[in-house]
């Protein structure tokens, strides 16, 4: 496919004289710049949210077009009508493709933008879901934590008095995850919850491994 539209293209610029090689240079630049949707996307990504009216920037078009144009040049079938461009009606030409150039980068680069704002409202989704999931107790692995006036509190039995006042069952749960995460790191085996007796202080939730003789006071 690649090569017949290379054929072609290279049959359009024998044609000297002709308005040909205009049409092929364009469907070569529009090739180039589908080609070029990476580089695009990385040149936009770098500088796209820091230039002002960004919106009417061209970020490569200018790049595509000079390749473009050397690749045309480098060809034995390089017409000798475009050593020198016939004023004004060439530019005019030129500037056409240029703004179509500068359409199909925009049009890339808004496809883009889409995708980013449906990735963001996909992880403000899931991360609603994740906050709405209730805690399951560490220490039962039965019943659901909840935390009330500030005390962490099961219907197993366990009973809390929060160290923070600001604790939220988001704060709680994320937590348990990392300290459960954190322990994954260095040992394979499922650590255990328990709380302290609190005779002499506040009861505690502590996270132990027997197996790695690990423990570390969670709440």
């Amino acid at each position: 496919m690649a090569e017949a539209a290379g054929s072609q293209r290279r049959s359009l610029y024998k044609q000297v004289g002709s308005a040909s090689w205009k049409e092929a240079f364009r469907q070569g630049c529009l090739e180039r710049m589908r080609k070029s949707r990476d580089r695009l996307l990385n040149k936009y990504r770098q500088i796209g949210s820091n230039m002002p009216g960004r919106g009417q920037n061209a970020f490569l078009v200018q790049e595509v077009m000079e390749e473009e144009w050397k690749s045309l040049q480098s060809r034995e079938c390089y017409p000798e009508a475009l050593t020198q461009l016939s004023l004004p009606m060439d530019l005019a030409v030129l500037k056409e493709i240029q703004q179509e150039l500068i359409d199909q980068e925009q049009c890339i680069i808004r496809e883009y933008e889409k995708s980013l704002q449906f990735d963001e409202q996909y992880l403000s989704i899931m991360l609603a879901e994740w906050e709405a999931k209730p805690i399951i107790c560490p220490v039962c692995t039965k019943y659901n934590l909840r935390i009330t006036s500030g005390v962490v509190v099961c219907q197993c039995g366990l009973h809390i008095p929060s160290h923070s006042p600001e604790l939220s069952e988001q704060k709680l749960r994320a937590c348990l995850e990392d300290s459960v995460n954190d322990h994954s790191t260095h040992c394979p085996h499922t650590p255990e919850f328990s709380v302290t007796d609190g005779i002499e202080e506040k009861p505690s939730l502590l996270m132990s491994c027997l197996v790695c003789d690990t423990w570390a006071v969670i709440l």
